[in-house]
């Protein structure tokens, strides 16, 4: 059995609610003619065909595909760690395009977290210095109580100063999500996040993901290959072939 908490017993269910964004509000992301292109050894490869779609504040969205279909480019993209060939991704109302790369730093700092699938831990700092190293870099005076106490809210009160090697695959899951929401960020973005995990410990880290963001009410946009995750969102896009399909 993984060594993750059950969620706990007040939610009364797996499948997030989509929450309406008030009128007049900007929505959490709108993507506009996104395109991604790069050179390659016939010349030029597509990998984003001009890609269109908007998540409201509050909405939970499942992006699906085939392994290579461009899925995790455009969350890439909709980070601002990749720059796009044409298009436009507002954040908030933001075109993060329009910014310099200081500037996408700064916006992702103060409305983005994001959890890799090979969790991105430092390995030269423990699991509550990984976890206060972004409250750190916004200049939070608290950073340790914070980061102690998210990391207890994942169940990792005895492993505070623990370096990543000494954790399990699903532990140093958890201290990723921990990282990615205690700046509580309005928005969350997952690549994979548990592609490199075993079923049951997958099972129980997807569990932990969707429960923190629900209290937190945050937007939140996964990639997944797995159905049974996407089901859990209330919406879903699939990229086939870097274009956005039915």
């Amino acid at each position: 059995m993984p060594d993750i908490p059950h969620a706990t017993s007040s939610l009364t269910s797996d499948t997030p609610t989509t929450r309406p964004a008030a009128h007049g509000a900007a929505a959490a992301i709108a993507v506009a003619g996104l395109t991604k292109r790069v050179a390659d050894a016939s010349g030029e490869l597509t990998i984003l065909h001009s890609v269109d779609f908007t998540v409201q504040k509050g909405q939970t969205l499942a992006i699906v595909g085939a392994s290579g279909s461009g899925k995790s480019t455009l969350l890439g993209l909709l980070a601002g760690l990749d720059t796009p060939t044409d298009g436009k991704v507002l954040i908030d109302g933001t075109d993060i395009f329009a910014l310099d790369e200081d500037g996408r730093a700064a916006l992702r700092k103060a409305k983005l977290g994001f959890v890799f699938q090979s969790f991105q831990l430092l390995p030269h700092l423990t699991a509550v210095e990984n976890v206060m190293l972004p409250l750190e870099l916004a200049g939070d005076d608290g950073a340790r109580a914070k980061a102690e106490a998210m990391l207890g809210r994942v169940g990792l009160s005895s492993r505070l100063k623990h370096y990543p090697k000494y954790l399990s695959g699903g532990e140093q899951q958890r201290v990723a999500l921990a990282r990615a929401f205690v700046t509580e960020p309005p928005l969350l973005l997952a690549d994979e996040p548990t592609g490199s995990l075993d079923a049951a410990t997958g099972e129980a880290v997807i569990q932990l993901m969707f429960e923190l963001n629900r209290e937190r009410n945050s937007t939140l946009v996964l990639v997944t290959h797995d159905p049974h995750i996407a089901a859990r969102c209330g919406r879903t896009i699939t990229i086939a072939a870097g274009r956005l399909v039915a």
